[in-house]
Order: structure tokens, then C-alpha cells, then sequence
């Protein structure tokens, strides 16, 4: 089943599919111009449901400029659920051993990621005084709270299980982050991966419990350099490393870019989340996405 049929019970039931042969005779009809008059719904909006989107803005001053932060928080906040899919996707590519296919999936989220990056363009313009103007009306949320973000490092291989805490109450949410914390991460994957193929990885990082962020091993960067010594275009799983470097490249880059837009908005201010703001931010960048694939380069 493809991933059109798949899709196809949940779509909108004001989104008429249309063949070829329709859309030709449709602008036969109207000499190529537009479709202007429709039964009900625009299609456009039935499908992307853009009036909705406009509807989720509720600023909580009268500063004009607390709509840029909120909606480019929003947009963030749809790139973090975008990259998961894809990254979702590469696993299960991974699991079933499509190496070549699960590249695809790769690179679409690293351009997610570097249009997640683009979007830190939108608040460049934000001084402490802009922010103060709405920053207390705000409470105590903060983009650490962010439970699609959590989604996004686990699935990168950062975890801590104490970061799920503040959705104790909210119990879908709290549920959704303990399942992923109780899932191979997509490096997890990428370790059995190198397993499957030969590579000597001993038994107790394979089985290791997945909840606890991964520690690097020098058998894995010893793997990584044996891949990257054949430059050959069949090598399927140096490609893979290339793919998944890109991917860490672009998430390196956004929480560098976070921590430039706390330092220009705020400074080294305690953060609204009550976390040391950042000082925060900075150890955070500590902790490295794919570690061998950097180390191994050392080596190489």
C-alpha cells in the first residue's frame, strides 16, 4: 500500500479526487482560465485546512510584535512534527533493511531542518526591550516545554527521561513521550543496521536499555571508518552516514541558532521556564547527535 492510499480515510470529505482525464476536460471547459465557483469549501483550504491555521494566533498583548514570535514559534513547532515523520520513516526503511530508500526520507528532513533554521530569520529583530514589552504576560512557557521537540531528540538518540516530567498532567502527551522513550532511537536502528551487515558491535550496546542516551563505543567508530574506506557508489551505508551527518549538521545548527536568539533577547536573564536560560542552552549543545560519525572522522 502506498502512502496515498494509506492517507486516503483521512482526507477532508470536501477534497473531490480528480483523474487526468477530468482536469483536462475541466480546462476545456473553461479555456484554461481558474475554477472560480465551487459547492461548498474552497479545495485548497478543505485540504490544508488554512483557515484553521489563521484562526491559532491569540497574541496576549497589544505589541504587534508578539505575533512574530507566536507564529514563528507555531512554524517551528510544525517543522519538529514534520522532521519526526520523516525520521519515523527512515526507521522503519532501516528496520526492513532499505538502506538505499531510506535515504530519501533523510534528505527531505534535512531540508525540514534547514527550513526550521531559516525560520530563527523572522525574530532577528528582537531587542530584550522588544521581548519585555510582552515577555511577563507569557508566565512561565517556555520553548523548553516543547513536547514535539522532545519527540525530535529522542528520536536523535538525546535522551532524558527526566525532561517528560512537565507532562505528567497532560496524559496523551506524557504517554506519547514515554513510548518514544521505550523505542530504539533512529541511531539505535542504525547499530543494529551495522550489526545485520557484519560489523563486530558487542551484545551489550545492541541490547542495552534504549531509554538511557547512548554512550559512544569505539567499536561503532571503528565501524564507521571500516564504511567510509570504500568510496565505491554501491556503498549503500556510507551514503546512509553521509545523510544522517547533514541531519545532525542542520539540528547542530538550530540549537546554536537558539542560543544566539536568547543571547540577543535576553542575555544570561534566568529563563522563562525557570531553567538557567543560557547557561542551559550552552551545556545542552554538549550533547553530540551520531557521536562516531564525528569521532570516526579523526581516524579516517
Amino acid at each position: 500500500m502506498d502512502q496515498t492510499e494509506r492517507r486516503a480515510p483521512n482526507r477532508p470529505a470536501t477534497v473531490r479526487p480528480v483523474t487526468p482525464g477530468q482536469r483536462a476536460a475541466q480546462a476545456e471547459r473553461t479555456g484554461g482560465e481558474p475554477t472560480l465557483e465551487f459547492a461548498d469549501m474552497v479545495p485548497y483550504d478543505a485540504y490544508v485546512q488554512a483557515s484553521a491555521l489563521h484562526r491559532m494566533q491569540h497574541p496576549l498583548s497589544s505589541d504587534p510584535g508578539e505575533m512574530s514570535f507566536l507564529m514563528v514559534s507555531q512554524i517551528m513547532e510544525l517543522y519538529f512534527g514534520l522532521t519526526c515523520h520523516e525520521l519515523r520513516e527512515t526507521q522503519r526503511l532501516i528496520r526492513a533493511d532499505q538502506v538505499w530508500e531510506a535515504l530519501a526520507p533523510l534528505r527531505r528532513a534535512k531540508l525540514h531542518l534547514e527550513g526550521l533554521n531559516a525560520a530563527w530569520q523572522g525574530l532577528r529583530w528582537m531587542s530584550p526591550a522588544d521581548f519585555n514589552r510582552f515577555r511577563n504576560l507569557l508566565g512561565e512557557a517556555s520553548g523548553f516545554q516543547s513536547a514535539m521537540y522532545r519527540q525530535l531528540e529522542f528520536l536523535l538518540g538525546l535522551r532524558d527521561p527526566t525532561l517528560i516530567r512537565p507532562f505528567r498532567r497532560q496524559t496523551d502527551v506524557y504517554a506519547a513521550l514515554t513510548a518514544a522513550l521505550a523505542t530504539p532511537s533512529l541511531w539505535d536502528d542504525v547499530l543494529a543496521l551495522l550489526a545485520r551487515r557484519g560489523f563486530d558491535l558487542p551484545a551489550d550496546l545492541l541490547d542495552r536499555d534504549v531509554a538511557v542516551e547512548h554512550d559512544p563505543h569505539p567499536s561503532v567508530e571503528a565501524a564507521w571508518v571500516r564504511i567510509y574506506d570504500d568510496g565505491g557508489p554501491d556503498n549503500h551505508v556510507r551514503l546512509l552516514g553521509e545523510a544522517l551527518s547533514s541531519v545532525a549538521e542542520e539540528f547542530g545548527d538550530w540549537r546554536w541558532n537558539h542560543v544566539k536568539a536568547v543571547q540577543r533577547t535576553m542575555g544570561a536573564k534566568v529563563g522563562s521556564g525557570g531553567s538557567a536560560g543560557l547557561a542551559w542552552l550552552q551545556r545542552s549543545m554538549a550533547r553530540v547527535v551520531f557521536p562516531e560519525l564525528w569521532s570516526a572522522r579523526t581516524a579516517m
